[in-house]
C-alpha cells in the first residue's frame, strides 16, 4: 500500500457503455439506435446488450437458444463474440486515456481506474468530460466517468452515471453522496458479492449507507478483510492496495464447438491454449514453473467426466513450446478413450518475474527461445492471433474450435477484413 504522501486527490473510473455491444455496433451505423446484443462462447447466452436490448427485457446470462426467436422478432442484431477486435478496441481506448492522463490504470478490458493529482483534481469534472469526449472522438466508444475520495467511491459514481449524467463527481459529507448511498444496494457495491450481500441482508444491512455505518467490531465479524477495508472506502479513506499483486497462475480454456473423442483431437486443442496462456504470460512479464490440465465431457450427462494432470517444468519459463510439450505429457497421464469430451483448458503454475524461482540447479535457458516467443507475440499482435502458430495447434478452422456462427469480421485486425466505404 502506497503511503498517505503519494496517494491521489481523488480517483476517477472510466467505464465503457455496453463495450462488446459498442464494439459491434462502431462500424455498423444502420445500428446506431437499434437493439444489440453479443453472445458468450459456442453463442451460448448473451454477455452484451445495449440499453435498447435492455429496455426490451433481456438481460444478461439467458440462454440464447430460449430467446433467439424474441431477439428476432425485435429486430435485433446478434453477433457472436469478437474477442480480437474487442482487445484491439480496448488497447486504443486506454491509449486515447494516456493522452490526456499521464498514469491509466487498466481494470478490465473496458474499465480503468485514473489517479487525479491536486492539480487535476481541482477541474476534476472538466477533466472527465475531456476524457469522455476524446475517447468518444478517437474510438467511436461511449464511455461513463465516475470521480471520487476513493475507489470504491469512483466506482459508486460510475454506476450512478449511467442514471444522472454521463460524468459525476461524488464529494465526500455531500448531500448527494449521502442519497446516492442510501439508494444503492448493497450488492451493488464493488467488492461485496452475490453471497456476502445475502448474508449482510439477512443482518438487515441492504444498503450501501447501511454497510458504510457498519461498526468495526460488527464489521469483524461478518466481513473478511477486503470487506472492512470498502466500509473505510464508503467513508472517503483511501486503503485499497494501489499496486496490482502479481497472480501466482493463469488459465485458459474454452468449451469446444463440438464434441472431441479423439487423442490427437485434445492434443490440437491442448497446444491451442497454450499458445495463447504462453503469450498473456509474457504480456504481463512472467515465467512459469508448472502446467496443469484439465478435459471433460458435458457436466449435466450421465457419468459425465472431469480429469487432468500436473507437470513440473525443469525450469521457471515463458516458452509456449515447453508448455505444449508438458501438455501434452500431462494428457498422456489422463486420457480415457470413449468419452465425448466438450472442453479442455491449461493452468500455469507458480507464476513470477524472470529469475525470481529459479536455482543454481536448474538446466542453463536459451535466450534465444524467449526472442524467438516475442517475435511470435509481435507478428500476432500486427497481424492477427494465429498468424504465426505452431504446427501442434492444427488448423484455424478444426471441429472443435468454439461456435460462433454471428461473429464480425476483423475489422481492425485483419488487412482482408477491413470495412470498405463507398462514396
Amino acid at each position: 500500500m502506497s503511503s498517505t504522501n503519494s496517494k491521489p486527490a481523488l480517483w476517477a473510473l472510466v467505464d465503457c457503455e455496453s463495450f462488446y455491444a459498442s464494439c459491434e455496433r462502431l462500424f455498423r451505423p444502420d445500428l446506431a439506435d437499434q437493439p444489440v446484443v453479443v453472445l458468450s462462447n459456442n453463442d451460448g447466452c448473451l454477455v452484451s446488450q445495449t440499453k435498447e436490448a435492455k429496455a426490451l427485457g433481456f438481460r444478461g446470462g439467458e440462454p440464447y437458444f430460449k430467446i433467439a426467436e424474441a431477439l428476432k422478432q425485435a429486430g435485433a442484431a446478434v453477433f457472436s463474440s469478437n474477442y480480437a477486435l474487442y482487445a484491439d478496441l480496448s488497447r486504443r481506448v486506454m491509449a486515447t486515456m494516456a493522452s490526456i492522463i499521464p498514469k491509466v490504470e487498466q481494470y478490465s478490458i473496458d474499465e480503468a481506474f485514473i489517479p487525479f493529482s491536486p492539480a487535476l483534481a481541482a477541474q476534476a469534472v472538466d477533466v472527465g468530460w475531456r476524457l469522455h469526449d476524446r475517447v468518444r472522438q478517437w474510438t467511436g466508444i461511449p464511455v461513463r466517468v465516475g470521480i471520487g475520495p476513493t475507489r470504491t467511491l469512483a466506482k459508486l459514481a460510475n454506476h450512478w452515471a449511467k442514471k444522472k449524467s454521463r460524468v459525476l463527481k461524488l464529494e465526500s459529507g455531500s448531500a448527494e453522496l449521502t442519497e446516492l448511498l442510501q439508494q444503492t444496494p448493497v450488492k451493488d457495491v464493488w467488492g461485496i458479492g452475490r453471497r456476502l450481500s445475502a448474508k449482510l441482508t439477512e443482518k438487515g444491512i441492504t444498503t450501501a449507507w447501511h454497510l458504510r455505518g457498519l461498526k468495526p467490531k460488527a464489521a469483524q465479524k461478518i466481513l473478511n478483510i477486503l470487506g472492512q477495508r470498502t466500509i473505510l472506502e464508503l467513508q472517503g479513506e483511501q486503503c485499497l492496495e494501489d499496486a496490482p499483486t502479481i497472480r501466482k497462475t493463469l488459465f485458459n480454456s474454452r468449451s469446444f464447438g463440438k464434441p472431441v473423442t479423439t487423442k490427437e483431437g485434445l492434443r490440437e486443442a491442448l497446444a491451442f491454449h497454450c499458445g495463447v496462456a504462453g503469450e498473456r504470460l509474457r504480456a504481463e512479464g512472467l515465467t512459469a514453473a508448472g502446467l496443469s490440465i484439465y478435459i471433460s465431457t458435458a457436466w449435466h450427462i450421465k457419468d459425465s467426466l472431469q480429469t487432468g494432470g500436473t507437470i513440473a517444468l525443469a525450469r521457471p519459463t515463458d516458452d509456449t513450446m515447453i508448455f505444449i510439450r508438458a501438455a501434452h505429457q500431462a494428457l498422456e497421464q489422463c486420457f480415457r478413450a470413449g468419452p465425448k469430451y466438450m472442453k479442455a483448458g491449461v493452468l500455469l503454475l507458480d507464476l513470477a518475474p524472470p529469475g525470481r524461482n529459479e536455482s543454481l540447479l536448474d538446466p542453463p535457458s536459451d535466450p534465444g527461445r524467449h526472442t524467438l516467443m516475442m517475435a511470435l507475440d509481435e507478428i500476432n499482435a500486427k497481424y492477427g492471433r494465429g498468424t504465426a502458430r505452431f504446427a501442434a495447434q492444427g488448423v484455424p478452422d478444426a471441429s472443435w474450435h468454439m461456435k460462433r456462427n454471428l461473429k464480425s469480421g476483423g475489422l481492425t485486425t485483419s488487412w482482408e477484413e477491413l470495412p470498405f466505404v463507398k462514396s
